[in-house]
């Protein structure tokens, strides 16, 4: 097979009737307020760790 050509035998039929009960309402998951995020290292410290992270994996 080359790219983009497929095998019409490998394609499952899929039950497309859904009730306008079965989706999820676009506020039901909203969420409201904020994050912060604080490590406590310096960027030198994180640059430094992040060398020996790469010093490690050669």
């Amino acid at each position: 097979m080359g790219f983009g050509s497929y095998d019409e035998s490998e394609q499952q039929d899929v039950d497309a009737d859904f009730d306008e009960d079965d989706g999820v309402k676009s506020g039901q998951n909203s969420h409201e307020g904020t994050i912060e995020f604080e490590n406590g290292a310096s960027s030198d410290e994180l640059l430094d760790r992040l060398k020996e992270i790469k010093d490690d994996t050669e």
